[in-house]
């Protein structure tokens, strides 16, 4: 792991900061920029949304859809929960915590979005950080790239309807234009674009695609980090006035990512699957598409909203709870193995 990726949690916290500080000492060039929108999509943002999703999508090789077929087991596995449970339980449980258990705690007209946010977070499987999480738990690499080439297949067609269903099911009104632009805007086109400039750098040898990749990726943080001090000096003000909002909404996501973890660990061990399938598939099926989830809830709700402050809770725990569930992954193999 680079340094950006070994201390994410780290710069995430810095950016909270740095963010808060300056959405209340200086506004006026923030609400600036929150004004640059052509189709309630802020241009700025768009642009770093941008320099972070082409590089992580760059790394995905489409024509490694043909491996599915050696990790069958897997594939399904991961599949089921990515589609089928996590994105369904997410809304439950945003609906439990917060339109009920933290309701009175919570700013009332923010509830929808709140939970908006959750279910964004939880119907964009991750493309980017599970490579660096199946390295670390020994995974079979073919199989990660697979997977994640066939999720980013799916999420083309499926993720705006998906989140359009769920969304319908908590009451809260689907702006469909909005969310098609931006499926085109953050899925579609990055991925055209990603796989065009993959095809000219592997023409000049896998050597010139790496020197490229490992350019990139501070590159791509960077873009991240950035994003959040623009997002968290939109969000300060909350933040400051209600700082129990973060860890309340940090309830839900922590325990989705336990539970689907563990479910999709547990699934692979009772249909045979190896270990070195099972703990990437876990940790697949756990993860999330924050950056594309992010842009998502900015376009369709604002900076300012709940969703987008969800969405950017997700980022701030991601890392921690990714690495803990590595570490249970790493420390049950032999358990896993008995089966």
């Amino acid at each position: 792991m680079s340094i950006f990726e070994r201390y994410l949690t780290l710069w995430v916290f810095l950016c909270i900061i740095v963010g808060v500080i300056l959405g209340q000492t200086i506004p006026a060039p923030f609400h600036w920029l929150g004004g640059l929108e052509v189709a309630k999509v802020n241009l700025p943002v768009g642009l770093l949304i941008w320099v972070m999703i082409i590089p992580m999508l760059l790394r995905i090789d489409f024509g490694a859809l043909h491996e599915v077929r050696k990790h069958w087991r897997g594939i399904g596995v991961t599949l089921f929960i990515n589609w089928a449970v996590k994105p369904f339980s997410m809304a439950l449980l945003g609906w439990l915590f917060i339109r009920h258990l933290f309701a009175p705690y919570l700013p009332a007209e923010q509830l929808d979005s709140y939970i908006a946010g959750l279910v964004l977070l939880a119907a964009a499987p991750c493309t980017a950080m599970v490579f660096v999480w199946s390295r670390l738990v020994n995974g079979e690499p073919l199989f990660t790239l697979s997977q994640v080439a066939l999720n980013d297949t799916i999420m083309v067609f499926a993720f705006a309807p998906l989140v359009a269903l769920l969304l319908g099911l908590s009451a809260i009104v689907v702006p469909w234009d909005t969310l098609l632009v931006s499926v085109v805007l953050y899925i579609v086109l990055p991925v055209l674009l990603a796989q065009v400039w993959r095809k000219l750098l592997l023409a000049r040898g896998e050597a010139a695609l790496q020197r490229t990749l490992d350019a990139l990726g501070p590159v791509s943080i960077s873009a991240l980090l950035l994003t959040l001090v623009l997002l968290f000096a939109f969000q300060g003000k909350a933040i400051v006035e209600q700082p129990l909002v973060i860890l309340m909404l940090a309830v839900p996501i922590t325990i989705q990512v336990y539970f689907t973890s563990g479910f999709a660990y547990w699934l692979n061990r009772h249909f045979g699957e190896e270990h070195c399938v099972a703990g990437p598939s876990a940790l697949i099926g756990a993860s999330n598409f924050f950056e594309l989830a992010v842009a998502a809830a900015i376009s369709l709700f604002g900076f300012e909203s709940g969703a987008a402050l969800a969405t950017v809770v997700g980022v701030l725990i991601e890392v921690p709870v990714m690495l803990s569930v590595v570490y249970l992954v790493k420390r049950s193999q032999g358990w896993y193995e008995k089966a």
